[in-house]
């Protein structure tokens, strides 16, 4: 008598449990019922404008580290990216007087140059992304420093301020920021889905000598996902000075965690493969909602790290119990006698 294998038959999915996406609107949804209750201003057009303009520049940042996340990379320098780019740009639109476009190309170009080193060095350099951003994080932030030539930019003038977080910057009392992440992720979300390119990020996170195998130039995918990044870091420092003002040194610090916060809690695997921008523009909304709840409610603001710490382990291990059931399904075979 001969055993076959035969393959187990998959369960059918069911959307809503393991869509990350769709439990995200839940959690948000509730937690913006509970806040409604428990406090008078959170609905108030101030606050809810003052949260999406928060989250704006982590939002847009967070489309480029969706993809580049999504093929098995991580790019911890965008802190230091973006703070590199708004003190060159906020001196030469003080001292030089430059206006709105030519300000806005030159933080393109620079957020640029900055993102396709990091590619160039991850897709070429046979190191870890993690090690080599951790680098470039440094030299980013050693950089930005001398450029501040230890003195925060005082008087920026409010040349940006189409980004930015006044009258100025808002359409119909929405934050022209928060439109600017809306669309930037409808069109990334779009790419990815549905151009072969963008799912040429998926199959490199999933495997990249299989990717390589079928013909994806895995080295210039990679390298186009991180420039991509750098483009939108140049976007973000944009909104980040629309304001004006005063520009401070320890600008950016730490920014990278909560950029890569918004993209893990919104279900982008840190294994690579999967995830979607619609679950970044979530994760992103998420983590400003409880930085307003814990104001807010008076609590200490050491409480954000630990309720964003708490997602993001939350949100790791749902995305573990989703691996081992996908490999589960493609591998798992029984014995027929």
């Amino acid at each position: 008598m001969t055993t076959v294998d035969i393959p187990v038959r998959r369960r059918p999915t069911v959307r809503a449990i393991e869509g990350q996406e769709l439990a995200l609107v839940v959690v948000i949804a509730v937690l913006c019922l509970v806040l409604s209750l428990t406090t008078r201003t959170f609905l108030t057009s101030s606050n809810l404008s003052n949260i999406l303009f928060s989250v704006a520049p982590i939002a847009i940042m967070g489309i480029g580290m969706t993809a580049v996340i999504v093929t098995a990379g991580i790019d911890v320098s965008v802190g230091s990216a973006v703070a590199l780019v708004m003190v060159i740009v906020s001196l030469a639109v003080r001292d030089s007087g430059l206006p709105f476009l030519p300000a806005l190309l030159l933080a393109l170009v620079l957020g640029l140059i900055l993102g396709t080193v990091n590619g160039l060095l991850v897709a070429y350099g046979r190191v870890h992304p993690i090690i080599i951003t951790f680098g470039t994080l440094n030299l980013y932030r050693f950089a930005s420093l001398q450029v501040f030539n230890s003195k925060d930019v005082n008087g920026v003038p409010p040349t940006l301020q189409f980004f930015g977080g006044g009258e100025g910057g808002s359409t119909l009392g929405v934050p022209n920021a928060w439109w600017l992440a809306m669309v930037l992720g409808a069109i990334m979300w779009i790419y990815m889905r549905y151009w072969a390119t963008g799912r040429h990020w998926y199959a490199i996170g999933g495997d990249a000598d299989a990717a390589r195998l079928a013909g994806v130039r895995v080295a210039r995918r990679r390298v186009a996902a991180y420039a991509i990044t750098g483009l939108l870091v140049g976007l973000a420092a944009c909104c980040l000075i629309g304001s004006g003002g005063l520009i401070q040194q320890n600008i950016g610090t730490g920014l990278e965690l909560q950029v890569i916060a918004a993209v893990v809690i919104g279900g982008t695997s840190i294994l690579g493969g999967r995830g979607t921008v619609l679950g970044t523009l979530l994760g992103a909304l998420l983590v400003g909602i409880v930085s307003s709840a814990i104001t807010l409610l008076g609590w200490p603001s050491e409480l954000t790290e630990l309720f964003i710490g708490l997602f993001i382990l939350l949100a790791v291990g749902v995305d573990l119990v989703r691996q081992r059931r996908r490999l589960a399904a493609r591998f798992g075979r029984r014995k027929v006698a």
